[in-house]
């Protein structure tokens, strides 16, 4: 399995166990009341135990080539997080480690320990020291950047880059089963690569004046990965490539903004830090300048604003990973070029709201919400992004909507089930769009759950807001109507490969030849819908379209299919915007095909009102425009005063009024409103 599966979920089933000598008892938690009780009384929500109770020592063999690490002779064992912990009887975990066990030498396909978890592990603690003072926490993210120094090549043509798996014993396993990309995991860059950026800048902040010597050495290895970045990323700064008709920066590491973002956070540490540093600024700028390339969409048109996560794909983006807003706020502050935060504002204000009010932090738009498993790499992205336009901004909606994102965590999600449990610091590893809550707790979500935490435990309001109105009451926001579900239709469905190799099919396909045609329902609406169909496009091919509803027309469709460019694969799934809104009180929608074939995969509908209520010690209403043009909307409930603030497609606070009944207001095009009370 590929990188891209292995960070959002586990890679393989486990086919046996290691007999451990810990285990965390978890209590079966009374959650609602746990999350009342921290609430009320302000106590912290970070709670190290599960976290605590991942990390084992492990100790490398002696005098492996390329590998050491701070004071090894005098400190041979390195300390670490399991990448697993499986959930057992009784309310307990056992750590384990990534693909099949093999007991004869105590070693698993992958690895007990990763550096992707080491590096995001250490920046928990670092955050909880700095935050709290606590000298555990130092003590544990000194130990962590050693391990995860170890795990660096330090000569040779892969000096800088980093091995990704160690086995129990402390023996590193450079080419995993299953593969990772690269191959082996240090011979080029790599998501590690930019963790390790990550947690060795913000490791020499923190650590520069508490113990410089140990500093100066997380100096010499940052700059050693910041010297791989140059030769096998940056050096093509300045280079662009094309991906099916969109102009994509080619210096990405990976190609993906979500991996060069995560590096960034790093490098804008070590920036505030020491603001000489040139080649670390000068990383951090292109590496910044070629996240904000890779924003696509507006208010009408998908992605919405989002800044996209990878070159190779116009038609993808995915929850998980998603830091680039926050990258991009911390670069424009580390810099002082409130320039490149753009991208990153249109993302927070216009893409989140329309995420939060179609459901949540799904797994990927590709480009329908085709994978809604939802997890907490995901949620915790949106929230430190949010958090972070708030603080380059000085917006304060940015900071509401991230107290709305972060009751994920707490059971504003489909399933109304708390993924955290404050008591015990465990975070569940994922939740299925049935609303099946996988209860392992592993270290990623372990990790960014952690992360949430300490973001809101730094912010009390929103840690009580967030923890406290936490039930969702209501939710109307973008939704798909399938195309083989039409309801009159003389075209042929057919079954394509779900996976595109960029892109995933929601459902099956709805071919149209030129003079046939197709009826779609979408059901009753009070507010009216922006309509996007979904369409197959190959290269050199050509469509048109005509669009109507049941009183008026839509638009026409004119589709020329893009040049294929670095895409993996000839051909791409696109939305495509209808010219006009289907009216309120229309429920059907018709398209007759001119020229073709037309190929269609769903239509995409959005209210030009989305809407999300949580409700609890008090209800937080978010209602959003998905439409170019100001529209009155009704806001609160009747015998309940709201205070409410109204945004516009930018964050900016435009008004501010308290309504004693409810009311109506007027939204700005493309803005949001957020109604407490």
């Amino acid at each position: 399995m590929n990188t891209l599966a292995r960070r959002g979920a586990r890679v393989a089933m486990v086919s046996a166990v290691v007999a451990l000598t810990s285990a965390l008892a978890v209590a079966v938690p009374s959650q609602a009341s746990e999350r009342a009780a921290h609430a009320l009384t302000g106590a912290p929500l970070t709670n190290l135990a599960h976290l605590d109770f991942l990390l084992d020592e492990a100790t490398p063999p002696a005098d492996v080539q390329g590998h050491t690490t701070y004071r090894l002779a005098e400190e041979p064992s390195l300390v670490m997080p399991w990448t697993y912990a499986d959930a057992r009887a009784g309310g307990t975990f056992e750590r384990v480690g990534g693909g099949p066990f093999d007991p004869a030498t105590g070693h698993w396909g992958q690895g007990a320990f990763n550096a992707d978890d080491i590096a995001r592990a250490a920046v928990v603690y670092l955050r909880h020291w700095t935050q709290t003072d606590a000298a555990t926490s130092r003590d544990t993210a000194y130990e962590l950047l050693r391990s995860l120094t170890y795990l660096q090549t330090t000569e040779g043509e892969s000096a800088g880059n980093v091995v990704l798996w160690m086995q129990p014993d402390g023996t590193l396993n450079p080419s995993a089963e299953p593969v990772e990309l690269p191959d082996p995991s240090d011979s080029g860059p790599s998501y590690w690569l930019a963790r390790t950026i990550w947690a060795l800048g913000e490791g020499y902040a923190a650590f520069q004046q508490a113990d410089p010597s140990f500093a100066s050495f997380l100096e010499e290895r940052l700059a050693l990965a910041v010297d791989a970045l140059d030769r096998q990323v940056l050096v093509r700064y300045g280079q662009w490539a094309e991906t099916d008709g969109m102009r994509v920066p080619a210096w990405l590491i990976v190609d993906g903004a979500d991996a060069s973002a995560e590096a960034v956070l790093g490098l804008a540490a070590r920036v505030r830090a020491v603001p000489a540093d040139a080649s670390a600024a000068d990383a951090l700028r292109k590496l910044a300048e070629g996240i904000g390339a890779m924003a696509a969409g507006d208010i009408e048109q998908w992605p919405y604003g989002a800044i996209l996560p990878w070159a190779q794909s116009r038609s993808m983006w995915h929850g998980w990973g998603s830091q680039m807003p926050a990258a991009l706020a911390a670069a424009s502050v580390a810099l002082g070029d409130p320039a490149l935060a753009e991208p990153a504002v249109r993302d927070a204000a216009v893409f989140t709201p329309t995420l939060l009010t179609a459901g949540g932090p799904d797994n990927g738009w590709f480009p329908t919400p085709a994978d809604r498993v939802q997890i907490a790499y995901g949620a915790d992205s949106r929230v430190q992004s949010l958090l972070a336009v708030a603080d380059a901004t000085g917006a304060p909606g940015f900071a509401d909507l991230a107290a709305i994102q972060a009751a994920w965590f707490f059971g504003a999600n489909h399933a109304g089930t708390p993924m955290y449990d404050p008591a015990t610091g465990v975070t569940y590893d994922g939740l299925q769009p049935d609303g099946t809550v996988n209860r392992n707790s592993g270290a990623e979500s372990t990790i960014h759950g952690l992360l949430t935490m300490l973001a809101l435990d730094a912010r009390p309001e929103l840690g009580v807001r967030a923890s406290s109105v936490a039930t969702v009451s209501e939710r109307d926001g973008l939704s798909l109507v399938e195309a083989e579900d039409a309801v009159d239709t003389s075209g042929t469905v057919s079954a394509p490969t779900a996976w595109t190799g960029e892109s995933l099919w929601s459902g099956r396909a709805l071919t149209l030849q030129p003079g046939e045609h197709a009826v779609f329902d979408l059901g009753e609406a009070s507010a009216d819908r922006a309509i996007e169909p979904v369409v197959w496009a190959e290269p050199g091919w050509a469509g048109a379209s005509q669009w109507h509803g049941d009183r008026r027309p839509l638009g026409s469709l004119e589709i020329q299919g893009p040049p294929q460019g670095i895409s993996p694969v000839p051909g791409v799934l696109l939305p495509h915007a209808l010219e006009r809104t289907v009216r309120a009180g229309e429920s059907r929608v018709r398209v007759d095909v001119e020229r073709g074939p037309l190929v269609l995969d769903a239509l995409i509908v959005r209210p030009a009102q989305s809407r999300l209520v949580l409700t609890g010690a008090g209800r937080t209403e978010l209602v959003h425009s998905g439409i170019d043009r100001s529209q009155p909307v009704r806001i609160g409930a009747q015998g309940t005063p709201v205070s409410v603030r109204v945004y516009d497609d930018r964050g900016t606070l435009v008004r501010e009024r308290t309504l004693r009944d409810g009311g109506t207001i007027v939204l700005p095009a493309g803005g949001f409103v957020i109604a407490r009370s």
